[in-house]
C-alpha cells in the first residue's frame, strides 16, 4: 500500500504532545521575535492610543486608585498595547528609568514583551503586547462560565516556570510582586507573564507591595533562632491579615520562587489562600482541602500530591532550601495533561475562523462530521460495515507470521493458536454487538482486547472504538485511534473523516477543517479510479 500521511499521522500526534509544552529556551525566544525591536514612543502618541488616559481604557487592579496605572491603547497602525502610567515621583531621574532598555531586550512567548518606553518630562511610561484575555486572577477567582480546568491550571505553572526561567537566563532574575494578577492570556489563550514586574516600581527597589499574609518569611527578619523568627513571622501574618497591612522588601531570586509557591496554592484551590493556612493542611496531611471543590472527579490524587509538593518545597522557611525556575519546569512537565489540546479550548475561550474561500462539496459522511452528528456516523459505520479491511488484516497478520512466528509455531500447538484466533475473533464479535446495542463502553473494552490480541488489525475496529470513545466524551482517545486507523489503511478515507470529528470536537477548527478537505478530496480521488 502507499505510504500516504496526514499532519495527522502518529508521528504528528507524539511531537505535538511532547513539543506543544515543553519548548526550549531558545525556542521561547523564537517565538517572541516576532515582536518588533523595543522603541521610544513619545507623549503624544500614547495620549493619542488611550484617549488622553481615559479612565475608559484602565485595565489594571483597583482602576485609578493604583499608585501605576495599566491601559488599553491602539496605536495608528491598529495595533492593540498596554500602557503602564507610573506614579510621577516613582523615577525622579530619568536615567535610572532606562533600566528599561534591558527588560525590552528579552522576548519570548511566554511573556507579554515590552516593545517600549516613554520619558518625557515627569512622565515615565512603559509599552507591552496587549493580552485580550484577562487576568488568571479573572479566570481563577472570579470566573463566570466554567472554572478553570485542572489540565489548563497545570499549564499555567508550567508556562509561568518557564517564563521565570527564561528571564533567569537572560540574567533578569527578578520579580517584582508576582502574582495571579500578572499573568495574562493571549488571543490563543495562552497563559503569559506581564513584563511590567520586570521593573521595579521605583528607583530604590524597595516594590515587593503584596499583602504580608503572601510576603516572603525574610523580609521580617529579626536576628534570632529560626524557631523564635517562625513563631513571630505566624504572629505577625495573623495580625497583619486581619488590619490588611502591606510591606515593603527587596525582591530576591528565592523571594520570586516563594511568590510563585503561593501561585501554586492559587492553582490548586481556586482561592487565595494565605501560605501559613495551606502549609498547617499540608503538614496535617490534610491538602485535600485545600484543593477547588469544582476540581472534584478531574485530577489524581497523586497529580494534586506532587503538585502539593511542589508547593511545599518554594514556600520553605528557609530561602536556600526553595527550587529554582528550571528545576520547576521540569517537575511540571512531567504532570501535563490534555497537552494537544489547544488553550482556547482548554479556556473555553471562542477563536475567529477565517471564512473558506471555497466551500467544500461534502459526502454524507464529510457532513455529518463537520456537523458532529455521532448518531449519523453511527449509521454510516454500520453500513459500510467490514469491506474496507479485505486482504488488510491477513496482509498484517501473515506479515508477522513470516518475521516471527517461526519460533512461536514450533513451541505452541496449532490448536493452542486457534483458540487464541479464536478468541480474538470473538472479542471483535461481541465488540460488534455491543456497537450496534450502543453499549459504547462494553464496545470499547471488547475491542481493545481485539487490539491487544495482537494476531489481526483491523481499521474498522479502531474506527468503531474510535466513534465509541467520542459517544463517551473521550475525544483525544478517539483521535489516537482515527490515527491509527489511517495507519493501518492510508488510503482509507475513513480514517480522515473520523480524525476531522475528533478535532471539531477538541475545539481545533481550523485543523478539523484541513483534515477534512484531505478526507473528501481522497474519496473523490478513490470514487475517480
Amino acid at each position: 500500500m502507499g505510504g500516504r500521511c496526514s499532519k495527522f499521522s502518529l508521528c504528528w500526534f507524539h511531537s505535538r504532545l511532547k513539543g506543544s509544552v515543553n519548548l526550549e529556551s531558545s525556542d521561547l525566544e523564537k517565538g517572541g521575535k516576532n515582536e518588533p525591536s523595543f522603541g521610544e514612543f513619545s507623549l503624544e502618541q500614547l495620549k493619542a492610543a488611550t484617549n488622553g488616559f481615559s479612565s475608559d481604557n484602565i485595565v489594571s487592579e483597583h482602576g485609578e486608585k493604583a499608585p501605576n496605572v495599566v491601559y488599553k491603547g491602539k496605536l495608528d497602525n491598529d495595533r492593540l498595547i498596554a500602557v503602564k502610567r507610573f506614579n510621577k515621583l516613582a523615577w525622579p531621574d530619568s536615567r535610572q528609568f532606562l533600566e528599561a532598555r534591558s527588560v525590552g531586550n528579552l522576548r519570548s512567548e511566554r511573556l507579554a514583551n515590552l516593545i517600549g518606553c516613554c520619558y518625557e518630562g515627569d512622565e515615565r511610561l512603559l509599552v507591552a503586547e496587549f493580552m485580550p484575555n484577562e487576568t488568571l486572577a479573572k479566570h481563577l477567582f472570579h470566573w463566570e462560565k466554567q472554572p478553570m480546568k485542572w489540565a489548563m491550571r497545570l499549564r499555567v505553572a508550567l508556562y509561568l516556570a518557564e517564563a521565570l526561567d527564561y528571564c533567569s537566563s537572560k540574567g533578569r532574575a527578578l520579580y517584582h510582586d508576582l502574582n495571579a494578577y500578572r499573568i495574562l492570556f493571549d488571543k490563543e489563550g495562552n497563559p503569559r507573564l506581564s513584563c511590567f514586574g520586570m521593573m521595579k516600581n521605583s528607583r530604590d527597589g524597595k516594590s515587593y507591595s503584596t499583602n504580608l499574609a503572601f510576603t516572603p518569611p525574610e523580609y521580617l527578619r529579626t536576628g534570632r533562632s529560626s524557631f523564635h523568627e517562625w513563631m513571630v513571622y505566624n504572629a505577625v501574618i495573623i495580625v497583619i491579615s486581619q488590619f490588611r497591612l502591606n510591606v515593603l522588601g527587596r525582591v530576591t531570586q528565592e523571594s520570586v520562587v516563594y511568590s510563585f509557591g503561593t501561585l501554586l496554592l492559587d492553582l490548586l484551590s481556586g482561592k487565595h489562600i494565605p501560605p501559613s493556612h495551606a502549609l498547617d493542611l499540608i503538614r496535617g496531611k490534610n491538602f485535600l482541602m485545600l484543593m477547588d471543590s469544582a476540581l472534584e472527579g478531574h485530577f489524581s490524587n497523586d497529580d494534586g500530591t506532587e503538585l502539593v509538593r511542589l508547593a511545599s518545597r518554594c514556600l520553605q522557611y528557609e530561602a536556600r532550601e526553595r527550587p529554582n525556575a528550571k528545576s520547576l519546569a521540569t517537575s511540571l512537565m512531567s504532570l501535563q495533561k490534555e497537552a494537544e489540546v489547544p488553550s482556547h479550548v482548554l479556556m473555553g475561550i471562542a477563536q475567529e475562523t477565517a471564512p473558506s474561500t471555497q466551500p467544500l462539496s461534502l459526502t454524507p459522511f464529510g457532513e455529518a462530521c463537520m456537523r458532529l452528528d455521532l448518531t449519523a456516523i453511527l449509521e454510516i459505520l454500520e453500513k459500510i460495515g467490514y469491506k474496507d479491511d479485505e486482504g488488510i488484516a491477513n496482509e498484517i497478520f501473515l506479515t508477522r507470521l513470516s518475521t516471527d512466528s517461526v519460533f512461536v509455531l514450533l513451541q505452541l500447538s496449532f490448536q493452542m493458536w486457534t483458540n487464541q484466533m479464536q478468541d480474538t475473533l470473538n472479542s471483535k464479535k461481541h465488540g460488534d454487538t455491543a456497537f450496534r446495542a450502543k453499549d459504547f463502553t462494553t464496545a470499547i473494552d471488547c475491542y481493545t482486547q481485539f487490539i491487544d490480541g495482537g494476531t489481526m488489525v483491523s481499521p474498522t475496529v479502531y474506527a468503531r472504538r474510535c466513534l465509541s470513545y467520542l459517544m463517551t466524551d473521550m475525544p483525544q482517545e478517539a483521535l489516537g485511534d482515527a490515527m491509527q486507523a489511517q495507519v493501518v489503511s492510508p488510503e482509507w478515507p475513513t480514517a480522515l473523516y473520523l480524525q476531522a470529528a475528533c478535532l471539531f470536537s477538541l475545539g481545533m477548527e481550523n485543523d478539523a477543517q484541513e483534515t477534512l478537505k484531505d478526507g473528501t478530496n481522497l474519496e473523490a480521488k478513490r470514487n475517480k479510479n
